[in-house]
């Protein structure tokens, strides 16, 4: 025989022998008579036949004879699967038993992909004699079968589902008394249910808060549940037996989403942390999704709805715990009920993996489900209606005015004026710190307790109130705590008149008001004095500068005088140092200076970096000078910060009163200190009738502010010409000022002002826009090539505190002038007060194609290293280069400077060219441009516009 063809009939046998189940002995189980139920769930074979049919041989009869019978399924075509086992009747007499599957059994159903019941049996099939009669059941499937005397039966039972979890052989008494006994538990257990869940739904509606509509929720998802196990559902409902599934992983579910809102409702998880909600709400949503899923898969999701349920009995726990450390009185009140539910999730846990098995754990465990929501109510109801509408009646009106009195904060006080016995109530022993009735009993005790300067007032009180037999106790005042210190106490008592018409009693309340006396302390001390220094702030300082002036007057006492000291540049600390820095400074300065003065003199911050003193111990003006130099020398003494140094200077007002009001003569010395600080600051100024004049020339910052929106401010413009042919090179922007009272301003008079006051900046940007707009009229009527540019000075403060880079740009893009005729002016003292930065600054603009001058080159200390670094395509010689003064050196240094521009690739503009013998001298030097009256002053916009048109030679001025 071929090797082939003997693998092939191998095959063929091999596949024989699976659709045959090969005959074998089967061992009969002995059903005796007096026996009530015989458990046959593991003496059964089970198979499962590929086809429609089994092949099955039965166990041997009585003859000893083993037979072969073939079963064929009634439920389907295809594969099934099957049940075997042989019963036995060794009695004489005829016995009837009832074989019983349940649909559904909790024990040994499974944690993940449970088990959720189906019809176990489909039919039953004996060896001989009838078939066995089917009784109807909703929770088990039931088969009658009767056994002849010496009978033995082989019996194929076809399975609706792969799964049998129990298989019995009952005596129809002891099982119809089972199922009558069963019946009365689940009954009881059914009402008690559904009681407690209409009980919860009804104080829900007379309640009205939000933990009984959740708590009703657990009710019906348990009486839901326990319905559907107990065989209630079908009852009630006309469900078919195949849906079981679905409805029970539907209430598995909803289980276990009743219990999480309830958890998160009771214990305010919200309140707690937003991430309580979040979690909450997350899952809540997983397990609204997972209700979704029972209708495709419910064994998955009632199996994940059993992990859900003992995760949210687990994290609950510790939850619990948490908020009971943290003293939350409705988490302590729910450890009992929540360690039972633990309990609970520990029994389902061992039935489900059928760690445990008895027949009646499963009601057990339903009965016990319904106990967990009970004590769940009990708790509820126990918080709920703890001092709420239902104890309302049970509070008399004495002691709801007594609880309205400790929920404000007061305590009794009460004074038996008959029998001089006074009670204050612990609170008030507490406040001090006393022993239980240490301030109790005669009026006297009580009052050696109160401070020394509060005790006549209130012993004249209620000397009067018990003699006039009328009138209202309304006190404040002091007693002294066991540690020395003092609280405040508001008193508010009456008497109360006995039928004699004497004063009984005294009785009211005592409430502690410390906290509002220290308060009201604090703002009286924070509205007069200074926070930072303690000094008297500017109202307290004028309020005793006007008592000084009216006591001079009535007196005729020597006038006061006021000395006003201003930081000069302050800020730069504040900004190089931080502000705890500068504050410490400022508390230094403040201490220096408060050691210096007498007691009859005033020292006061008025602001941020500004102090003033009223002098009252001299009046002469050397001695009123001695004071304000040793001020300055103050200032001046070096302010150590951490391992380095701030040095400040200050400028310094002097005023003497001369008939003014307290505010004016402030005023004229605040005015001194500005003048003193237009000539650089570091000065001591003495105001007089002239400087009172000059000061009210200058007082001009807010009509410097009104003239720049007014259109008072105006630019003239001064020729620039090329030496070599003397043509028109450029112009430079001359700020001007025309004011309506002094005429015209000169700039050397309102520009330190608006560096002072920070309008430089919108000068800056004004002069900017302003000489672009006329450089671009001028351009429009000229030949390209031929157009001049427009110089524009840019000071310190669009530097380096404002965006200069982003107004060129913005000026460029509006007007449209050739970006090389815009020229920017930058001294050479300003670019080297922050070299790397201007540096950056000065880079980007040229970047932007507008021209760069280095203004006022060789009057500072710069290095000239630096020089090279910056993008400057002009240098500007100052005009003490230019103008002879009788030095050799001049011209050399002249000379010297031009041809360094011209190495560097610079050109040269020289200023202050006033005669022609400089102007000659510039020519011979190499100087490109030059500047001055000889060829012409500052002009309007519109004249130079008809010089350009004219295209002539400026005119040299005589």
């Amino acid at each position: 025989m071929r090797a082939g063809d003997f693998l092939k009939r191998l095959l063929i046998a091999f596949a024989l022998v699976s659709l045959a189940v090969p005959a074998m002995a089967l061992e009969a189980v002995p059903v005796p008579l007096n026996t009530h139920t015989i458990d046959l769930t593991r003496v059964v074979d089970h198979y499962a036949s590929p086809t429609d049919r089994l092949q099955v041989s039965t166990a041997p009869g009585p003859d000893g004879i083993v037979r072969r019978i073939e079963v064929r399924s009634e439920a389907q075509a295809g594969a099934s699967d099957w049940i075997v086992f042989a019963l036995a009747n060794p009695s004489d007499e005829q016995i009837d038993r009832l074989l019983v599957a349940p649909h559904y059994r909790l024990v040994g159903s499974g944690i993940l992909w449970p088990d959720l019941g189906s019809t176990r049996i489909v039919a039953v099939t004996p060896s001989e004699g009838f078939a066995p009669e089917r009784i109807a059941s909703a929770e088990s499937d039931v088969f009658r079968i009767t056994l002849d005397p010496g009978a033995i039966v082989t019996y194929v039972a076809e399975l609706g589902s792969p799964n049998l979890p129990q298989l019995h052989l009952w005596e129809p008494d002891a099982h119809e008394e089972t199922i009558n006994s069963y019946t009365l538990y689940r009954g009881i257990v059914l009402g008690i249910a559904g009681l407690l869940a209409l009980f919860l739904s009804v104080l829900f509606v007379v309640k009205g808060t939000a933990m009984f509509p959740a708590t009703a929720a657990l009710a019906w998802s348990v009486l839901a549940y326990i319905s559907i196990d107990f065989g209630f559902w079908h009852r009630a409902f006309p469900v078919a037996m195949t849906s079981e599934p679905y409805w029970r992983a539907g209430t598995e579910v909803g289980l276990a989403g009743a219990l999480l809102v309830f958890l998160y409702t009771y214990l305010h998880l919200h309140r707690w942390h937003v991430r309580y909600s979040h979690v909450a709400v997350g899952w809540l949503v997983g397990l609204a999704i997972l209700a979704g899923m029972t209708v495709f898969d419910p064994s998955f999701a009632s199996g994940i709805a059993r992990i859900s349920l003992g995760l949210t009995a687990v994290v609950g726990l510790l939850v619990i715990l948490v908020l009971s450390i943290r003293g939350f009185d409705r988490a302590i009140m729910l450890i009992p009920t929540w360690a039972v539910l633990l309990f609970w999730v520990a029994a389902a846990w061992l039935a489900v993996t059928g760690r445990i098995d008895h027949a009646a754990l499963q009601p057990a465990l339903a009965g016990g489900l319904v106990l967990v929501v009970m004590l769940i109510a009990f708790t509820v109801m126990q918080h709920a209606f703890a001092g709420g509408q239902l104890a309302q009646g049970l509070i008399s009106d004495a002691e709801q005015k007594a609880l309205a009195l400790v929920g404000a904060g007061h305590a009794i006080w009460d004074w038996d004026v008959a029998r001089d016995r006074l009670e204050t109530g612990r609170e008030v022993e507490r406040l001090l710190g006393c022993k239980r009735g240490a301030v109790d009993g005669p009026i006297r005790t009580w009052l050696d307790a109160v401070h020394p300067s509060d005790r006549p007032r209130l012993e004249a009180v209620f000397d009067a109130i018990v003699q006039s037999r009328r009138g209202r106790i309304h006190q404040i005042f002091r007693m002294r705590a066991s540690d020395g210190h003092f609280l405040w106490f508001e008193l508010v008592a009456r008497p109360i008149v006995g039928t004699d018409g004497e004063v009984m009693r005294c009785t009211g309340t005592v409430t502690d008001i410390t906290d509002e006396k220290v308060a009201e302390e604090r703002l009286l001390q924070d509205a007069v004095y200074d926070n930072l220094t303690g000094l008297p702030n500017r109202e307290l300082f004028l309020d005793r500068l006007h008592a000084a002036l009216t006591r001079s007057r009535v007196d005729r006492l020597p006038a006061p005088s006021v000395i006003v000291l201003d930081l000069d540049h302050f800020k730069a600390v504040n900004e190089s140092f931080g502000y705890s820095v500068g504050d410490s400074a400022l508390l230094a300065i403040a201490r220096r200076l408060s050691r210096m003065l007498r007691e009859q003199d005033t020292l006061a911050r008025l602001q941020s970096d500004e102090f003033a003193a009223i002098i009252l111990s001299e009046t002469s003006p050397d001695a009123l000078m001695q004071i304000a130099d040793e001020f300055v020398a103050a200032v001046k003494t070096p302010v150590a910060i951490g391992d380095t140094e701030a040095f400040v200077t200050a400028s310094v007002g002097i005023a003497t009163a001369s008939g003014e009001t307290a505010a004016e003569l402030l005023r004229r010395a605040e005015n001194a200190v500005y003048a003193g600080k237009r000539q650089g600051g570091d000065k001591c100024i003495r105001s007089d009738g002239t400087l009172a004049a000059i000061e009210a020339r200058f007082d001009l910052a807010s009509e410097l502010q009104q003239a720049l929106d007014g259109g008072d401010i105006d630019l003239e413009y001064q020729p620039i010409i090329r030496l070599p042919d003397g043509s028109i090179a450029g112009f430079e922007a001359l700020m001007r000022w025309q004011h309506p009272k002094l005429g015209a301003v000169a700039p050397q008079d309102f520009i330190p002002i608006a560096e002072e006051t920070g309008l430089i900046v919108q000068l800056g940007v004004f002069a900017l826009e302003r000489a672009a707009r006329d450089l671009a009229g001028w351009q429009a009527g000229m030949p390209a090539g031929s157009w001049p540019f427009v110089a524009i000075n840019v000071s310190s403060r669009q530097l380096f505190r404002h965006d200069l880079i982003n107004d060129v740009k913005a000026v460029l893009a509006r007007t449209g002038v050739a970006p090389e005729t815009l020229k920017l002016e930058i001294t050479e003292s300003l670019v080297m007060q922050n070299p790397e930065y201007a540096a950056k600054v000065l880079t980007r603009i040229r970047e932007l194609g507008a021209s760069l001058a280095l203004d006022d080159f060789g009057t500072g200390h710069s290095s000239l290293a630096y020089l090279q670094r910056f993008p400057f395509d002009t240098l500007k010689v100052d005009r003490a280069f230019v103008r002879p003064n009788g030095s050799s050196a001049r011209p050399i240094i002249l000379r010297s400077i031009i041809r360094l521009a011209h190495d560097l690739g610079m050109a040269v503009v020289a200023e202050g060219v006033e005669d022609e013998a400089e102007s000659r001298e510039l020519r011979e030097t190499g100087c490109d441009y030059a500047q001055g009256f000889l060829y012409g002053r500052a002009m309007p916009s519109q004249m130079v516009q008809q010089i350009l048109r004219r295209a002539e030679p400026v005119a040299k001025a005589s």
